[in-house]
């Protein structure tokens, strides 16, 4: 296994993404979009945080109608920011991407959001439809932006500041999975005692630090766990959309989503509480075909791997952040790596 030539979630042909985030020295908010091919990709969805805030969800389940969706959107803003998927949807509809009725198409778009109200000192500055539309339009194939962008602009992790990440896997047979995640999480991706990150260990040759850190720094990362607000109920919330060229049916989609969440619990400690509304999204554009259980097994297995070291990556490319609302350390400014 190895990752693709971006290591993101682009590396699954046809799948651009796009990040806005929310203007205002008093705003840190965003939201990211992740585009299908035209004419959509196959969607399923997975929901293990006890308090998500989520929109067109119900459609996803195996025995519902629609078949393919056109984009997913991340976004902050708690509830509110569920706007975000309509300024999305028009762009789409003004692309004549969606679902065809008489009269024109509606384009779906599943959406999920993390709460981040307020960290840039100014409740109300949250993402709207204009914000989805700004991220529609900054969508590309290519490199991804990560760390304080998009989704991710105010998202935490367990006391330091959170983001965005993406990291992508190719399968000996040829297919490619790979993940996007906003990490917005009451647990920690720390180690305690080492101070190290939890998901590294599943990084490919290379790809993460592995330095032991010294007594100061442990001590410091261990002091951000501990800081005032870390925990308090439904402020979290970790979001991911999983991409693959393979064909799945809408029910292989749900179970690649369900078996990615355990790259959540690889990466972050505690993960799916009472606090956190952690979902899952995964798209399959159906360019390859899978050969049997076995093939299946392999694309399981990557998709928790790409989604714990997307974790990682997010984890990494996040800067401190202060604002009006409150400051967050970042992992590498306290660790010095």
């Amino acid at each position: 296994m190895r990752a693709g030539p971006h290591n993101g979630i682009t590396d699954v042909p046809g799948i651009r993404v796009g990040h806005a985030t929310v203007a205002g020295e008093d705003a840190l908010s965003g939201t990211t979009v992740v585009l299908c091919p035209p004419g959509g990709a196959v969607a399923g969805a997975d929901v293990r945080g006890a308090a998500p805030g989520t929109r067109e969800i119900d459609l996803l389940a195996p025995g519902n109608t629609v078949q393919r969706v056109h984009a997913i959107v991340l976004s902050g803003g708690s509830a509110y920011g569920l706007a975000a998927a309509h300024g999305v949807m028009e762009r789409l509809e003004a692309a004549g991407e969606g679902f065809p009725v008489t009269g024109g198409v509606v384009p779906i778009v599943p959406a999920a959001v993390l709460f981040d109200l307020g960290r840039g000192g100014r409740f109300t500055a949250r993402p709207t439809a204009e914000t989805g539309a700004a991220a529609y339009d900054a969508a590309t194939a290519g490199p991804i932006a990560q760390g304080v962008v998009g989704a991710g602009t105010g998202a935490t992790a367990g006391g330091l500041k959170g983001g965005v990440g993406t990291a992508s896997a190719v399968l000996d047979n040829g297919i490619t999975v790979a993940a996007l995640v906003a990490v917005n999480a009451v647990g920690s991706p720390v180690h305690g005692p080492t101070g190290r990150l939890l998901g590294a260990r599943h990084g490919l040759p290379g790809e993460f630090p592995d330095a032991e850190l010294p007594a100061d720094a442990v001590g410091a990362l261990a002091g951000a766990r501990r800081r005032p607000g870390v925990g308090d109920p439904g402020t979290a919330t970790t979001l991911a959309v999983v991409a693959t060229d393979a064909t799945l049916d809408k029910a292989g989609c749900g179970r690649l989503a369900t078996v990615a969440h355990d790259g959540y619990a690889r990466a972050l400690d505690p993960v799916h509480t009472i606090m956190d509304g952690d979902a899952i999204f995964a798209l399959a554009t159906g360019d390859r075909t899978i050969a049997g259980p076995e093939e299946q097994f392999a694309l399981h297995a990557a998709a928790a791997d790409v989604v714990t070291r997307a974790v990682v990556h997010a984890v990494l490319a996040a800067t401190p952040v202060t604002t009006a609302g409150g400051s967050w350390p970042s992992y590498r400014s306290t660790t010095a790596l």
